[in-house]
């Protein structure tokens, strides 16, 4: 089976998918993230996360 990667517009508490597909990149790692695994996102930065580990660095590396 081939996996395609997905397009989505990240909101609060949901997200839209723009282009159908399996997954998304983690911003920070590069790790693919199955839909229906996703549970971390900026909206504002419109960028998904692996896990809460990526979400920490991430803040950490911007100082936010």
């Amino acid at each position: 089976m081939t996996k395609k990667k997905a397009k989505l517009i990240f909101k609060h508490n949901s997200f839209e998918i723009v282009e159908e597909g399996d997954y998304v990149l983690c911003a920070v790692s590069g790790k693919e993230i199955m839909l229906k695994n996703l549970n971390y996102w900026n909206v504002d930065l419109q960028e998904a996360y692996f896990s809460p580990i990526e979400v920490n660095r991430k803040f950490k590396k911007n100082d936010y």
